[in-house]
């Protein structure tokens, strides 16, 4: 069958965040989608395969970690709707059936893919016990977010300090449910994006993720709100980086990005 490793959230190869992509006729037992997405070994790889016509949905949609499956991945379903409308599979929107409900990626005219997802809650929470140490910084404010995601939003002093973290990944795997999005206001917010981040999930198998689309469903509420505005562009990641835009459209975030295909091969198992 046909494997292809797409990066999200960027317009050039080897940057962004890359998803492996598996189009099926149906969903194999779960073991062997473990073990593909172990042998795939990204942060994700999203598995999908067509519904009857009719429904709410076109596609079902999963996504796997290489040591567990999550209930909602935005770069993965980037990368899965580039990979159908890349290889004419689907053309103008496609609905997803997910763990999450329904999601929604629409092609648009200049070459960009638009999700449509259920916009995260935000909680303000004491910081854990452990928390600054784990991160190496201090933070100044905590949030946690929806059931479909489990991260805790940490906000920290500025740019400079959430690009020079150096966390301890083994402290961190007890202090939330996936993972910590460290965040901060970009040091020139009149510029190409206004906030930072970048993600920490090493509680399932993963230590960084470079760009976190599901993560923005909290990202852009807590940043709009700061910033008074409903569109903004969020920069993410350490050592692979990527651009996300965010639209608010009440409880539904949009998220916006380029894709790239960078492996197109056979799996043979």
């Amino acid at each position: 069958m046909r494997i292809r490793i797409v990066d999200a959230f960027t317009d050039r190869p080897f940057a962004g965040n890359p998803a492996g992509v598996l189009l099926l006729d149906s969903f194999p037992e779960d073991a062997w989608l473990q073990k593909v997405a172990a042998e795939v070994n990204l942060s994700e790889t999203a598995f999908a395969h067509p519904l009857p016509p009719g429904g709410e949905a076109d596609w079902a949609l999963r996504w796997l970690t290489p040591t567990t499956e999550v209930d909602m991945c935005g770069h993965a379903t980037l990368a899965t709707a580039h990979v159908l409308h890349s290889t004419g599979t689907a053309t103008g929107t496609v609905r997803f059936a997910a763990r999450c409900g329904i999601l929604v990626a629409t092609a648009e005219e200049d070459g960009t893919i638009t999700l449509d997802f259920p916009t995260s809650s935000l909680t303000p929470v004491p910081a854990p016990e452990g928390l600054a140490s784990a991160l190496g910084a201090e933070p100044v404010a905590v949030h946690d977010t929806a059931a479909h995601i489990g991260d805790l939003v940490v906000e920290l002093a500025d740019e400079a300090t959430v690009r020079g973290l150096t966390p301890d990944f083994a402290a961190l795997t007890t202090l939330s449910d996936r993972g910590i999005i460290a965040t901060a206001v970009a040091d020139e917010p009149e510029g190409a994006y206004q906030f930072v981040s970048r993600g920490f999930f090493p509680a399932v198998g993963i230590d960084e993720d470079p760009v976190t689309g599901s993560a923005h469903t909290a990202l852009a509420p807590y940043w709009s709100a700061r910033f008074g505005r409903d569109e903004l562009t969020g920069f993410q990641g350490g050592a692979r980086t990527g651009l996300v835009r965010t639209r608010l459209r009440g409880d539904r975030t949009l998220l916006n990005g380029h894709a790239v295909t960078v492996v197109d091969g056979e799996l043979h198992a």
